[in-house]
Formats: structure tokens, C-alpha cells, sequence
């Protein structure tokens, strides 16, 4: 595959007017059935979001792109399955290979809706899953919802990076960026790597480990910060040269449903929602982490006294270090995911808490985006979050695991969340978007 992905590659450089079209059709062959599983779509992606962030597509087309060709990719495989049923056995490829279609038949038996949105997350199941919800005949309402969902959070995750890597190769950035950059991605990539090793092993201490890798984390970011000062900086110009007035819309939505007021309502509700339902082990886990959480982002920023970045019209007056909305994304999205992932395999409780990463990265990021943090504030208020939550986990385990949470529990808790986000992300709007003009 290595010589045909140079020469796709060097012939979208030479003809980037067909960029868009690669990115759309690419994005739908990775989440069409069967395809999916043989092309190199992973890899294509990021070659070719690379060079659109090179200058040749802005990030919001790049991501709307993403998203439709992902979608119609879904839509079509449901639509196979849908029509062909179990007879969709005897295609070519299917029928020389029948384990493709039988794990995605049985994880999605075994989990139902929850498979849609997590294994979009794992390579070999996200272009089989659709045309398996379509061939035991989910209600397409109901697999289109899902999907959209599902559709945004794989297309962020999955094309952001190549793109920032594109645009900031374009860039002049400023000569230390790169070196302090490698420390950052760096120490996070052995944080993720410990992380995912000692928990697919069944390490009896892999909570712990990952408690005191962010903590190490951590203490690196509050003592070297004024050491990295040129990747700061050059990450806030590279992001104020791409904003544009329809992103700043959308990263003011995302950011207020970071604010601490609307913050302190969510984890409120969440907690009082466990308590209601009698999942007093739950709750004591998701209050404490929480509550920690806001204590220790507030008595750090004190002490640091960090001024922010100068970007905005009016500047934001309260500290900097580290990100309270970074903090407190991380520390209810990941809590979230923890509880979800009671009772599950240990991929499926990564995949799990890499969901729950998906939104409150979102979020930190919109702190960069809009000019009110620099990238150390959000990625120690990221540290602090998995800190305590991965410690309060901990704390909770120490004589039995934590038990999975009923059905009925999540069909309470989830719709609220969804509701107050949504909520959050709306009050104020026109108001939110003075505050935050540059």
C-alpha cells in the first residue's frame, strides 16, 4: 500500500482543487462495509487532512466533509443490511471472510445502540456495525441519531490532528515550538500508553498508575510552563490565524457549556440523579470527584497566578493556570465514561473513556480557540481531572470493583445531561459572542 498512498498523495499536492472530493470520498470508503476493511482509510485520512491544513481547505470544511462522507458511508451500509438481511452473507468478500460480519453481530447483539457510538472508535468494527444495525432492523430514526453523534465525535478525532499537523508545518512558527512540542506529546503518549497497556493486562494498580502518570504530568506543566513559552505561544497564533465568525459561533456554544456556573448545575444534577436512583457507591464516586476537582483547579490558579493570553477585545481578568473549564469538562465526561464502562471488557472501558475524552477535549480546546487560555493551562486542567478521577476510582475500588449501573439508571441520567449541555451551550449567546470577540 506504501507506493499508492505516496502517489494518491503527491497528485492531491498537485491538484488540490480535488482535495475536498478526496476528503469526502475517503471519510465514506473508511465507514462503508467491507471497503472500509480493506482500504487504508486511517492512514489516508491523516495524509490527506495534512494537506488540506496546509492551506488548501480551512479546518470547518475539512471537518463537514469529514462528517457528511462518514455519514453517507454509515447510511449506505445500513441500507445494505437493511435490504439484503442475512443474505448479505453471500457477498464477495463476506462470504470468503464470514468473522467480519460475525464479531460485528455479536457486539452488537451484546450492547445494541451503545455499539454504534463506541465501535466507531475500533478499527475493524466501525464499517460493520451499520449494515449490521440495518439487518436486524433498527428503526432508522433511531440509527441515524446515534449515528450523527457518533459520526462527529470520529470525525473530529480522526482528522483534527492531521489538520493542526498541516497548518502548522505551513507556519512560521517560532524556533523552540517544535522541541517543546515534542516534550508535551510526548509525556502525554507514555501517559496514554502505560495507560492502555497495564489496563488491557489486567494490572490490579492500573488505576493507580494512571493517577500518578498524571500527577507526574502535572507537576512538570506547573514547574516547566514558563520553559515553554515558544510552543504557547506559537499554538495561540496558529489558532487566531484560522478563526473565522461561523467557528467562533460554534466555540462559544462549546465553551459555555464549560463555565463554571453551568459546570457546577451539571455535576449537581448528575450526583443528586445517582442518589435518586440509589447508586450510593456511584454517587459518592462522582461527587468527590467533581468536588476535588473545582477545589484543587481553584487553590492551583491562586497560588500560579498566571496571566492570560492577550487576545481578547475585553480581557478576561481571573487567572489562567490551569484551565477550570478544562478541569471540569475532563472531570465530568471522564467520570461519566468510567461509569459506563463498569462491567465491560477492558477495551470496551477505554474505548469508553476515549469517548468521553471526545466532548471535554472539545471544550478545552474552545479555551485556546477563542484566545482565554494558552495550551499548558487546558492540558494541566486535563491532568488534574484524570488525576483525581483516576485516584477517586481508586479510592472506590479498594475492596470491590464498582458495580455496573441498570439500564433504567442511564436512561435517566443521559437525557438530563444531554439537556442541560444543550441548554448550557444556548443562554446568553449573543452576549457570550461580544465577550469573546478578538
Amino acid at each position: 500500500m506504501g507506493p499508492w498512498l505516496d502517489g494518491m498523495t503527491t497528485w492531491l499536492t498537485a491538484n488540490p482543487q480535488w482535495l475536498a472530493a478526496a476528503v469526502f470520498i475517503v471519510a465514506c470508503v473508511e465507514c462503508l462495509a467491507i471497503a472500509g476493511l480493506i482500504v487504508p482509510g486511517t492512514v489516508l485520512l491523516f495524509a490527506i487532512a495534512v494537506l488540506a491544513g496546509n492551506g488548501a481547505l480551512s479546518l470547518g470544511e475539512t471537518l463537514l466533509l469529514g462528517f457528511l462522507g462518514g455519514l453517507l458511508g454509515d447510511v449506505v451500509s445500513y441500507l445494505l443490511g437493511r435490504h439484503f438481511h442475512q443474505s448479505i452473507r453471500r457477498l464477495p468478500g463476506l462470504r470468503q471472510h464470514p468473522q467480519w460480519i460475525s464479531g460485528a453481530e455479536a457486539y452488537f447483539q451484546r450492547y445494541g445502540i451503545a455499539s454504534l457510538l463506541v465501535g466507531r472508535f475500533i478499527g475493524p468494527l466501525r464499517p460493520m456495525l451499520p449494515m449490521v444495525a440495518g439487518m436486524f432492523d433498527m428503526p432508522f430514526p433511531r440509527f441515524i441519531a446515534v449515528s450523527l453523534l457518533a459520526a462527529a465525535g470520529w470525525t473530529v478525532a480522526y482528522l483534527l490532528p492531521g489538520w493542526a499537523t498541516g497548518a502548522a508545518i505551513r507556519l512560521p512558527l517560532p524556533e523552540g515550538f517544535w522541541p517543546e512540542a515534542g516534550v508535551v506529546v510526548g509525556s502525554i503518549a507514555v501517559l496514554v500508553g502505560l495507560s492502555i497497556t497495564s489496563s488491557l493486562r489486567r494490572h490490579r494498580n492500573a488505576t493507580l498508575i494512571m493517577s500518578v502518570m498524571s500527577l507526574v504530568i502535572l507537576a512538570g506543566l506547573f514547574i516547566g510552563y514558563p520553559y515553554l513559552i515558544q510552543f504557547d505561544q506559537g499554538l495561540i497564533a496558529l489558532v487566531q490565524e484560522h478563526r473565522s465568525a461561523s467557528l467562533d459561533r460554534i466555540m462559544v456554544m462549546v465553551t459555555q457549556i464549560g463555565e463554571f456556573r453551568a459546570m457546577f448545575i451539571i455535576s449537581g444534577v448528575l450526583t443528586l440523579l445517582l442518589l435518586i436512583a440509589r447508586q450510593w457507591r456511584q454517587a459518592i464516586f462522582a461527587g468527590a470527584t467533581l468536588m476535588f476537582t473545582a477545589l484543587a483547579n481553584t487553590g492551583s490558579k491562586w497560588f500560579f497566578a498566571r496571566v492570560r493570553p492577550e487576545v481578547l477585545t475585553d480581557p478576561l481578568t481571573s487567572y489562567s493556570m490551569p484551565s477550570g473549564h478544562s478541569s471540569g469538562a475532563f472531570a465530568l465526561f471522564l467520570t461519566l465514561a468510567v461509569l459506563a464502562g463498569r462491567g465491560q471488557p477492558p477495551r470496551m472501558r477505554l474505548t469508553w473513556l476515549l469517548l468521553g475524552c471526545l466532548p471535554a477535549a472539545s471544550i478545552a480546546l474552545s479555551r485556546v480557540y477563542l484566545g482565554a487560555h494558552w495550551p499548558t493551562d487546558i492540558l494541566a486542567g486535563a491532568m488534574l481531572a484524570t488525576c483525581v478521577c483516576a485516584a477517586s476510582l481508586a479510592l472506590s475500588q479498594r475492596q470491590t470493583p464498582l458495580p455496573a449501573m441498570p439500564a433504567r439508571v442511564w436512561w435517566l441520567v443521559l437525557p438530563s445531561m444531554i439537556a442541560l449541555c444543550a441548554f448550557m451551550a444556548m443562554r446568553h449567546l449573543p452576549h457570550a459572542l461580544l465577550r469573546y470577540a478578538y
